[in-house]
């Protein structure tokens, strides 16, 4: 992809409304409960290109699993991380309902033995808005047994041309 034509995406971020509306102000006099900060996701056309993602390092997205990721049976997606590489793909709609709560299906390819990449998919593997505003990558397929452990380090990118996750093991702690 990094000798192609740049895929045309547009970023998501909030958009914050910190003055009320004459109504709303009104609606809170009258209430006397004070005017909550309201947050909306919306679409901006970015200043810069999106990500270009290299086919021979993909991984925009590294990082060392932890203890609690593999009990969990899930792996933490940062906020900038999130928005950066994989929302900017989606649709508008499908990037909402994950930022109202709702966890998103996607399917995910496991190209850690790169002759027989392995899929994910039909509801195995979601993501889910956390409280802190990160995110959480759930598949408990991909802990199951001894094959990922503390410390490893794991790559992750969204693939627009499939509209899917791909995930590789980079590095074991143990080899």
């Amino acid at each position: 992809m990094s000798d192609q034509r740049p895929l045309l995406s547009m970023k998501k971020t909030f958009f914050y409304n910190f003055f009320p509306s004459k109504a709303e102000e009104e609606a809170c006099k009258i209430n006397n409960t004070p005017y909550e900060v309201t947050r909306e996701l919306v679409e901006i056309r970015d200043l810069y290109p999106a990500p270009r993602i290299d086919l021979q390092n993909p991984w925009q997205i590294k990082k060392k699993i932890t203890h609690d990721e593999i009990v969990v049976g899930m792996l933490m997606i940062p906020f900038f991380e999130m928005f950066e590489y994989i929302l900017r793909y989606w649709t508008l709609d499908v990037a909402k309902s994950l930022v109202n709560g709702c966890n998103v299906c996607v399917d995910m390819w496991d190209v850690t033995e790169e002759n027989v990449p392995k899929k994910y998919e039909g509801g195995s593997v979601w993501f889910r808005k956390l409280p802190n505003d990160d995110f959480s990558l759930w598949c408990i397929e991909l802990f199951n047994g001894p094959r990922l452990g503390d410390g490893d380090e794991i790559g992750l990118y969204w693939d627009p041309r499939s509209s899917s996750l791909v995930f590789k093991l980079l590095s074991q702690v143990g080899s």
